[in-house]
């Protein structure tokens, strides 16, 4: 059956017939995301979810969508949704934070511009019938230094042309390497050192615990006398009533703000003061940066839904499709380790260590985390996946560790998973053959090499004869066929285990009969998704 998506709110033509080429089951409904109750009443028919702001993903909302595996925004801001609460459902979110990136950045370069000239006020006033040439002297933007508060996508792009317009620029950015700054042709600075120098200021980070009013009243009264302020990026970042005092002392000398701290801006501090150019968010207001990320967003479900490729996710890790191809074969053998480990262990888990041996440890190792995380969880939570099972495993508070070696045996790559509880350690290696089928390779200790199949049988017993007997003879008495049968030990008369492969899941009678032979001293059936 092809997968389901529901757009609820206004999206590119081009955006629908892409799901609809792409062999995805698509309802238009562009008008839904405003009517709360009804797109209540059907979200757990769909697989996927296309936004934009209208929607409002909410606890309410995801706790109704039984069947849906992913949302996506045509824009960068995900303030609509809950990402906590689709996390712990298990829904992954996307955004497109390219699609719009050139829009904002024109924007932030024409509101700089607007402010240098006061071009808004002069238009004003020419149009009044005034002829006021005195009142608007303006600056020039040559030879001036931008700072720029943020040097990612969007940021570097506007350092792009700033520098074309012969400006300086410099920047303060934690992330922004030494090496990347020279690339983009910019100085990396301090943040006390650009308030300083910085004839321009334009911000361009997110809205986080750290950045929020990182232009605070403190940090304004730093800044260079006659500094102009642009903010595109997110209401919050500046301190609009202090901002709005230091310019009425003439301390600042303009402003050109797109975002605000409250949206839709009915009222600022900001309003009315002489020389601030306000837009009403218009960074992505472009037909080109419209169509561009909605586009982005059929192409993202659509590959997520259709081969498990994962783009711009907040919540996952991304695996891009190439790495879908190659990781495919790892990624359930991750989940395979987890869910040998998760249902044999009955405690709780304090630790949980992951070794990544050769090949495998220059793939996706996030996302191969997550696939360990959630084949362990699903033990006790089937509806587990790998969106939601890092969020459980953090709120059980279980310390999670990695490690990566170079080539060290056989095997071109292995993973290993070692658990930790109270009482004891466990621990199981599995690699991927070059059919493409994942093997368990080693269980305690023990090397083997087991084929997984959905239903198997795992026994620990000391090494004497009659074991595989024993075996053969209560699953042949109770019509259990055993596809495959694996064996192993640390030494003659040692510990030992056997691992087999059969084609129907044991009842509790037939367990309860091999352990009443007195030679097993475990006996678990095991389920896995193959």
């Amino acid at each position: 059956m092809a997968p389901k998506v529901l757009v609820s709110d206004k999206l590119s033509e081009t955006a629908v017939q892409i799901f609809r080429d792409r062999g995805i089951d698509v309802d238009f409904m562009p008008d839904l995301g405003k009517d709360k109750d009804g797109l209540l009443d059907i979200i757990g028919k769909y697989d996927g979810l296309a936004i934009r702001s209208a929607t409002k993903a909410t606890p309410k909302l995801l706790e109704a969508a039984d069947n849906l595996k992913v949302i996506a925004r045509a824009g960068i801001g995900v303030d609509n949704v809950d990402i906590p609460a689709a996390s712990k459902k298990g829904v992954i979110v996307m955004n497109t934070p390219f699609g719009n990136s050139i829009t904002t950045a024109e924007h932030a370069i024409a509101l700089m511009f607007a402010v240098a000239r006061q071009l808004p006020e002069a238009n004003a006033s020419t149009q009044a019938g005034k002829w006021e040439k005195s009142k608007f002297m303006g600056t020039e933007i040559t030879n001036k230094t931008l700072g720029l508060i943020g040097a990612g996508n969007i940021g570097s792009i506007v350092a792009n042309r700033a520098l074309g317009l012969k400006m300086k620029v410099i920047a303060y950015d934690p992330f922004l390497s030494e090496e990347r700054a020279a690339k983009i042709g910019v100085t990396k600075v301090e943040l006390d050192e650009l308030l300083a120098k910085a004839d321009f200021i334009t911000l361009h980070v997110p809205l986080t615990d750290k950045t929020r009013g990182i232009l605070n009243a403190e940090a304004i009264a730093k800044t260079k006398k006659g500094v102009r302020i642009i903010n595109c990026a997110r209401g919050g970042l500046v301190d609009e009533a202090a901002l709005a005092e230091a310019l009425k002392s003439g301390h600042v000398a303009g402003a050109g703000f797109d975002v605000y701290e409250v949206e839709p801006a009915k009222d600022s501090p900001l309003f009315g003061i002489p020389n601030v150019v306000c837009t009403p968010h218009l960074g992505a207001s472009t037909t080109e940066a419209q169509e561009n990320v909605a586009v982005q967003v059929a192409e993202q479900m659509s590959d997520y839904l259709l081969t498990g490729a994962i783009s711009n996710s907040l919540n996952v890790p991304s695996v891009t499709a190439e790495e879908a191809k190659v990781m495919g074969p790892w990624l359930k053998l991750a989940e395979h380790l987890g869910a040998f480990v998760g249902q044999l262990t009955e405690d709780p888990i304090k630790a949980i260590n992951i070794l990544y041996d050769g090949s495998v440890a220059q793939m996706n190792l996030e996302a191969l985390d997550c696939g360990v995380i959630a084949g362990i969880m699903k033990a006790t939570n089937p509806d587990v996946n790998m969106v939601s099972a890092p969020v459980i495993a953090k709120d059980r508070g279980i310390h999670i560790s990695k490690t990566t070696q170079e080539k060290t045996g056989t095997f071109d790559g292995y993973i290993k998973l070692t658990v930790v509880t109270d009482t004891l350690e466990r621990t199981i290696a599995g690699t991927v053959f070059s059919d493409g089928k994942p093997r368990f390779i080693q269980i305690k200790g023990i090397n083997i090499d087991a084929e997984i199949g959905e239903h198997m049988l795992y026994t620990t017993n000391e090494d004497v004869p009659g074991i595989i007997g024993t075996l053969g003879r209560v699953l042949g008495e109770n019509g259990v066929n055993i596809a495959n049968f694996t064996l192993g030990r640390k030494a003659v008369g040692g510990d030992a285990i056997a691992l087999l492969y059969i084609d129907n899941m044991l009842d509790d009678t037939i367990k309860a009969e091999l352990a009443e032979t007195g030679m097993f001293q475990s006996v678990k059936p095991l389920q896995f998704t193959v």
